[in-house]
């Protein structure tokens, strides 16, 4: 007899609500319009920017992947920032990214496994975002297991990173559906692993 479906959530856009946009401006505000592009990627509206440095890049990607610490990261920051703009000042402006997680959403999370689906996460994220977030929802509660790329070192869209969750829940006859809002995650994810993708949470059937 097959298994039930199996869902993989991801958190950033599908479960908590982001504000890209309200970031940027806060470190607008501490590093002016230039550095916020050149070091984030970003306009103030939270739009990205194609001419990013080479070196701004890496920082972004070594975060997400957990390559540098927390630390690293405000510390790399700040040297661009205005004289005297302190590492609390940069945290919070980091931390305006994230909205709000709305109740029902974990709802969902939590009526399908009462109802005997597994039910993972798969987020891109970096430290500071997700213990903040950790520490005020209790994610780990609501999942079987979370899958971070900061803790294994890979991240969304590259192949190794869903070739690694594959290995890790799927069960024989299972069909592995996956919740992500950025396209070319879902085209990885049904190119590398043949998962079943959808955009939100309101895609999933039978809610």
């Amino acid at each position: 007899m097959p298994h039930l479906p199996i869902y993989i959530f991801d958190l950033g856009g599908v479960l908590i609500r982001l504000d890209v946009g309200r970031c940027m401006r806060a470190f607008e505000a501490l590093m002016g319009e230039e550095n916020m592009r050149a070091v984030l990627g970003m306009d103030s509206n939270g739009e990205g920017i194609k001419a990013v440095s080479v070196a701004s890049r890496q920082l972004m990607a070594d975060f997400e992947r957990g390559l540098i610490s927390p630390d690293d990261f405000l510390s790399q920051v700040q040297a661009f920032c205005h004289p005297g703009t302190t590492r609390r000042q940069i945290t919070d402006a980091w931390m305006a990214m994230l909205d709000d997680l709305p109740q029902e959403r974990l709802e969902v999370v939590d009526r399908l496994r009462a109802a005997g689906h597994k039910v993972y996460l798969l987020s891109n994220g970096n430290d500071l975002h997700f213990d903040f977030i950790n520490r005020t929802y209790g994610l780990e509660r609501h999942f079987d297991r979370l899958f971070l790329s900061q803790k294994m070192h890979m991240a969304k869209p590259e192949p190794e990173i869903f070739r690694a969750v594959d290995e890790a829940v799927r069960q024989p006859d299972s069909r592995i559906i996956f919740i992500d809002d950025i396209a070319v995650n879902r085209l990885a994810a049904e190119q590398t692993v043949s998962w079943s993708t959808l955009s939100c949470i309101d895609e999933i059937p039978n809610l």
